[in-house]
């Protein structure tokens, strides 16, 4: 199958980071909606729930904004003092609810199986089951040309894993091969900091444990644990 994404729809990772963000804040704090520049900077570059994390400036977010416009995948509210910015997806891409928000899942946390993305897109929308978040997926990977073409792909199962991941395409096309070393880097360093942290906690246990018999010592008692 020949995996093709219309020129309208081909993002920066810069852009699909701003159109995430701000698809997210639309779901998760409507009371703060639209966004600011400002607030919206602050979301894309959060550290919780973004694969990869960024650090992107005033300019760089404005930018893509401006981009994004052009496109009818952003509007901007002026009706405040300060300008506001909301995204226009849907209508935009031309997709259902569902599948806009696997898509603004997969553009903010990178790949994921269809389980991740059920549980992920929880407080976007709830999905009756993994069948259903698999369905939509499937839509969107055979879309016609006519309709924009194919926004995900079903990636190669990774070595180690057990299930496929899904990827969307709005960026263009995917090296497998540079995913999966990043996964296999990301999984490194989390192990690594695991084992760290266990070593931090052991010596906060073992000075613990010290301070605990000196004063057991001070007081005539004996060490918890002890008769």
């Amino acid at each position: 199958m020949t995996l093709t994404t219309s020129n309208h729809l081909l993002l920066t990772p810069v852009e699909a980071r701003v159109l995430g963000t701000l698809m997210e804040k639309a779901r998760t704090v409507p009371d703060s909606y639209p966004l600011s520049l400002n607030s919206l900077v602050l979301g894309c570059n959060q550290k919780s729930s973004r694969d990869p994390l960024m650090e992107l400036s005033e300019a760089d977010v404005a930018n893509a904004l401006s981009s994004l416009k052009s496109r009818n995948l952003v509007r901007e509210n002026s009706g405040s003092r300060v300008t506001r910015f909301e995204h226009n997806t849907q209508r935009g891409i031309g997709v259902p609810e569902q599948s806009a928000v696997l898509l603004g899942v997969l553009m903010l946390r990178g790949p994921q199986t269809v389980a991740e993305l059920r549980l992920n897109t929880e407080r976007w929308y709830k999905f009756a089951d993994i069948s259903s978040v698999e369905g939509f997926l499937e839509e969107l990977q055979n879309r016609t040309d006519e309709k924009g073409g194919t926004l995900v792909v079903k990636l190669t199962r990774a070595p180690g894993a057990r299930e496929q991941r899904w990827a969307h395409l709005l960026c263009g096309p995917i090296d497998e091969t540079q995913l999966n070393l990043g996964a296999g880097g990301r999984s490194a360093e989390g192990a690594t900091g695991t084992l760290v942290r266990l070593e931090q906690l052991e010596a906060e246990v073992a000075q613990l444990r010290e301070v605990v018999l000196k004063l057991c010592a001070e007081l005539g008692v004996s060490p918890p644990g002890q008769v």
